[in-house]
């Protein structure tokens, strides 16, 4: 049984035809039983409207509040462990839910559908971000990552439920999602799929939103990992003390040898900092178990 999850924002273009995919999809892989939610997070559009006579369960939301809110709501609501989840504007291919089902029925937490094509590279800008943002997760998890923040995924719900508060309400949900499960040594797997042209305006504000995915990978480094972090910093101290230190011997620059112990005692203050925040994590780790 599946509950399959769709949060809307103004998309009436497009609502119905996901919805009429989605039954498609689960009638051939869900034949015991399956639901559509819809949530509608503050649409000032015919969303809701077209989502109920399609005959989903719609949930509302008075304004908008983000799409990983709106999720964090339909994931609360699912009746059935196994959730999907899924954009509402024709960017995924929903009929490829029988390959992500076959991997994640052997035991996976979560089943990403990882991206590929001209419309998921996108813009020259689009490219050099998501890359960044890759980059960052991957040295965060310590694992190779084919696609951080794919919305087209299979997830064990009852796995979940625990990590919702810590999950982002925005954008950035899926990213805080892929962090979550791979910080804990959560079972995921990417399945590859292909990516469309979405109908509609984005909704995601390129900047605004890679700078929020940002600044919580760098939380979430903190709240899972955050000796990595602090060992970074540390790094990057050392790096500039002895580039100071060799600008003072090369370039007979006194106050390099100055800046260059300044460096190497803050590297070994952020480094003691850091191990201090790695014993307060794993004190808080015991509490909560």
């Amino acid at each position: 049984m599946i509950s399959a999850i769709v949060p809307a924002y103004n998309e009436e273009a497009a609502i119905g035809r996901v919805i009429e995919q989605l039954r498609a999809a689960l009638a051939g892989v869900a034949a015991e039983g399956y639901e559509i939610i819809v949530v509608d997070d503050g649409s000032s559009d015919g969303t809701a409207a077209i989502a109920a006579a399609a005959g989903a369960r719609v949930l509302h939301h008075a304004a908008n509040v983000g799409y990983g809110k709106s999720l964090k709501d339909g994931i609360l609501a699912a009746r059935h462990d196994t959730v999907m989840i899924t954009d509402a504007d024709l960017t995924y291919p929903v009929d490829q839910l029988p390959s992500l089902l076959a991997e994640y029925r052997k035991g996976f937490d979560m089943v990403v559908g990882a991206r590929s094509g001209s419309h998921f590279d996108g813009s020259w800008l689009k490219a050099p971000l998501r890359l960044l943002l890759k980059l960052l997760v991957e040295f965060t998890t310590g694992r190779r990552i084919p696609d951080v923040n794919s919305g087209l995924r299979l997830i064990r719900r009852e796995a979940v439920l625990g990590d919702l508060r810590q999950l982002c309400d925005t954008f950035s949900f899926t990213t805080s999602l892929t962090l979550a499960f791979l910080m804990k040594r959560r079972f995921v797997s990417h399945v590859p799929i292909p990516y469309h042209q979405r109908v509609g305006r984005t909704k995601v504000r390129l900047i605004r939103d890679g700078l929020r995915t940002l600044q919580y990978i760098v939380q979430a480094i903190v709240y899972y990992n955050p000796l990595k972090i602090f060992l970074l910093v540390s790094l990057a101290c050392v790096a500039v003390s002895l580039l100071a230190l060799g600008l003072a011997a090369t370039a007979r620059w006194p106050i390099g040898y100055l800046l260059s112990g300044a460096g190497l005692l803050a590297a070994f203050l952020v480094f003691g900092l850091g191990l201090l925040a790695e014993l307060v994590r794993q004190l808080l780790d015991r509490e909560r178990s």
